[in-house]
């Protein structure tokens, strides 16, 4: 190698020491100090659409000051602050993990994290018909809610809002049920409206309302008109009394009767004396009346009657609506303008004058009598027929 040439060799060597020296003096002189990140959350257990805050005020800057808080939130949603407070709210459920970037004026930067716990709300999956007809079977079914965590479920049916069963002055907090599944009294025709309640025992809840429409039923009203007789015999001596009871007006809206009263033919003259009476008490209806001697020649016997004409008007046949036929019913045969003749019958008999019946020695060969009531009514019955005016909604 000549001279000159290892010259320039050696000014190389020299040159490449030299930069290597002063790359680690510059790398002596980096002095950048990192802040420290702190963070604290609360709570860390929330339900869906809970908020949580988010401190992290205690970060320290080590030296300089803090420059700003980059939050990311861990449900894609992320934000700036120059302080190191804030909330978040979380709207679904899931555990996320939210970051703190801490950065100061020395150009460091540290990070924080915490944990979020979100409980979920139970899902209610509620079927049930929307509308029925009054006294059919309406299943409310909450059979196939869940809770997103698997927590079992508690609920709670608040069958008619409108109304405080459990008498606390508070309508809305009613359980009237506690099972999955309940069935709704449609006894009554309108409509109902009710709340369910379902909780997943980890302080989430979730509330449906819900309304049926109980449509009350429809009926064609045929009126029939029959009679029916009833009838008794008995034996009175002398001031002895008899007493019956019956209730025509449980077959049908009455509209006449006749009540006879015979005696059995005495032997011997004067004919025995018999009255015969009708008490309705709901109708403050009393008559009385006394038995008729009979005609020896033609051996008719003594007798009372009884009669009435046009005790209720006549019905026409029609359409009707009711809850039930029950209702129905007691509504044709109980309306104010025709409800004679619906309560209790009391019929009595009084043998007033049984003897003697024979005017030789002291002997009476018939000391008291038998006798016959008999009673026949006239009536309109309703014949109902349920007529289906169109399926219900399920």
């Amino acid at each position: 190698m000549s001279r000159k040439s290892e010259r320039s060799f050696t000014f190389l060597v020299v040159q490449t020491l030299l930069f290597s020296l002063f790359a680690g003096c510059l790398e002596a002189l980096d002095t950048t100090v990192d802040p420290r990140a702190t963070l604290e959350a609360y709570p860390t257990l929330i339900q869906e659409g809970e908020m949580v805050t988010l401190d992290a005020r205690k970060s320290s800057p080590v030296e300089g000051v803090i420059t700003g808080y980059a939050w990311d939130f861990g449900d894609g949603t992320t934000a700036e602050t120059v302080i190191g407070f804030t909330s978040h709210t979380y709207l679904a459920y899931g555990q996320y993990t939210v970051r703190i970037t801490v950065t100061n004026d020395q150009g460091g930067a540290d990070d924080a994290i915490a944990t979020i716990v979100v409980n979920g709300a139970p899902v209610i999956d509620l079927s049930m018909p929307t509308t029925v007809r009054a006294g059919d079977a309406a299943l409310l079914d909450a059979s196939s809610s869940y809770d997103p965590e698997g927590n079992a479920l508690t609920f709670g049916w608040d069958l008619n809002v409108r109304e405080d069963s459990n008498g606390d002055g508070d309508p809305a907090n009613d359980a009237d049920a506690t099972t999955d599944t309940v069935l709704l009294d449609t006894s009554v025709s309108g409509l109902i409206y009710g709340m369910l309640h379902v909780d997943d025992g980890a302080g989430a809840a979730a509330f449906e309302p819900f309304e049926v429409n109980v449509t009350a039923r429809t009926f064609q009203v045929t009126w029939i008109t029959e009679s029916y007789e009833i009838s008794w015999d008995e034996y009175l001596n002398q001031g002895e009394s008899w007493r019956g009871n019956t209730t025509p007006g449980d077959v049908g809206r009455v509209l006449s009767f006749t009540a006879i009263l015979e005696l059995d033919q005495d032997v011997a003259p004067p004919h025995d004396n018999f009255t015969l009476a009708l008490n309705i008490a709901e109708d403050n209806y009393n008559r009385r009346v006394a038995t008729e001697p009979g005609n020896y020649s033609t051996n008719e016997p003594a007798r009372a009657e009884l009669s009435e004409e046009g005790l209720n008007e006549r019905s026409e046949d029609g359409m009707y609506t009711a809850d039930s036929e029950e209702e129905l019913l007691a509504m044709l045969l109980n309306s104010q303008d025709n409800s004679k003749g619906t309560g209790t019958w009391v019929w009595t008999v009084v043998a007033r004058q049984s003897d003697p019946d024979s005017l030789i020695g002291d002997i009476d060969p018939d000391p008291g009598n038998d006798w016959t009531l008999t009673v026949e009514v006239l009536v309109m019955r309703p014949s109902l027929t349920e007529v289906a005016l169109g399926p219900t909604s399920e």
